[in-house]
């Protein structure tokens, strides 16, 4: 069942699309690269659109997500604090005890082998965590 503050996988793809598109800028570009590498490192990744507007990447539970602002692409991964980070790509949000997210600014770049081993690690403690329960 679907809740108004969730669409359904195929039509979230369609709403990332359209969030790109119309943001037309840095923002777009960097939304794109994240998108393919969350891809290349989890094929099985599911794209949802929650909360009024928020592009979701999940896999037995929320991977990350993917805000745009003015100054910054946000990616808050939902159990970041548990996720190795040997590169310190997370560089936001490290204060709470279960998220931490990575804000790339306007001309930024992310190490994209780092990226997808972060992905992998998400899926792997969701994967692990629904076993148990």
């Amino acid at each position: 069942m679907t809740t108004k503050a969730e669409e359904p996988a195929a039509d979230a793809g369609a709403l990332i699309d359209a969030r790109i598109r119309e943001l037309g800028d840095w923002r777009g570009e960097t939304l794109t690269r994240i998108r393919a590498l969350i891809h290349a490192a989890d094929p099985e990744v599911v794209e949802t659109w929650k909360w009024r507007g928020v592009p979701v990447w999940e896999d037995a539970g929320i991977l990350c997500t993917g805000e745009t602002y003015k100054a910054v692409v946000k990616l808050t991964f939902a159990k970041g604090a548990a996720l190795p980070d040997p590169a310190g790509l997370f560089n936001a949000s490290l204060d709470g005890n279960t998220r931490r997210a990575i804000d790339i600014r306007d001309e930024e770049t992310i190490d994209e082998d780092a990226f997808k081993a972060l992905i992998r690690a998400a899926v792997a403690v969701n994967r692990a965590k629904k076993k148990k329960g």
